[in-house]
C-alpha cells in the first residue's frame, strides 16, 4: 500500500506565506552584479560636481587619506558630527587629509548650501543625484562614512555618527607621518 500525501498539507498557512516572503527577501537581496567591497578594497573612482558646479574626483586626492561622508542635511547624526568633521578637516588639512560630503539624494542645491553655511563646511560638497557614486560604494543607508589611506584602499566603513576618537584611531596613522 503506497500513500502519497500531498506536501502542501503539511505546511500551515503561516508556514508556507514565511517561505513564499523569505524566497522573495532572498531573491531580490541576491544580485550577481553587486558585489561587496570589503576592507582593504581599492576605492572606485569618481568625478562629481561641487554646488558651484566644478569638477571633484577622487583622483584629485591621489597620495592623501580621504573621508567620504555619504550625509543627510536633514539627519541628526549628520547635525551632531558635522561639527567635529569639519573641526577634523581644519586641523589636519595641512597634513593632506581629503574630505568629502557626497548628497546621493538630489536634494536641492539651496538645501545643500543651506546646510554647508550653517556649519562653515570648508571641504567641498558634491552632488551625486542618482546615487551612482552611492552605489559604487555599496551605501545602502544613510549616513555612512568611508575612510580610505593615502593609496585609496578602504580602511573603515561607519554606519551612523563618528566621533573624534574614531577618526585619529583611523587616520592618525597617515596623518602624522
Amino acid at each position: 500500500m503506497n500513500i502519497q500525501i500531498p506536501v502542501f498539507r503539511l505546511c500551515s498557512p503561516v508556514l508556507l506565506y514565511g517561505a513564499i516572503v523569505l524566497s522573495f527577501l532572498l531573491v531580490s537581496c541576491s544580485s550577481g552584479d553587486q558585489e561587496t567591497l570589503s576592507i582593504g578594497d581599492r576605492a572606485p573612482g569618481f568625478s562629481l560636481r561641487d554646488l558651484d558646479g566644478r569638477p571633484v574626483r577622487l583622483a584629485d586626492y591621489a597620495g592623501l587619506p580621504v573621508v567620504l561622508r555619504f550625509f543627510l542635511t536633514d539627519c541628526k547624526f549628520c547635525r551632531a558630527d558635522t561639527p567635529i568633521l569639519n573641526a577634523y578637516y581644519d586641523r589636519y588639512r595641512d597634513r593632506g587629509l581629503g574630505m568629502l560630503y557626497i548628497d546621493t539624494l538630489g536634494i536641492e542645491t539651496k538645501t545643500l548650501r543651506q546646510f554647508a553655511g550653517e556649519f562653515n563646511i570648508a571641504f567641498p560638497v558634491v552632488r551625486d543625484p542618482q546615487g551612482n557614486v552611492g552605489k559604487l560604494y555599496k551605501v545602502r543607508a544613510l549616513p555612512q562614512t568611508i575612510i580610505l589611506d593615502p593609496d585609496h584602499k578602504i580602511i573603515a566603513a561607519i554606519l551612523g555618527g563618528i566621533s573624534e576618537a574614531e577618526l585619529d584611531r583611523l587616520l592618525l596613522p597617515y596623518l602624522d607621518r
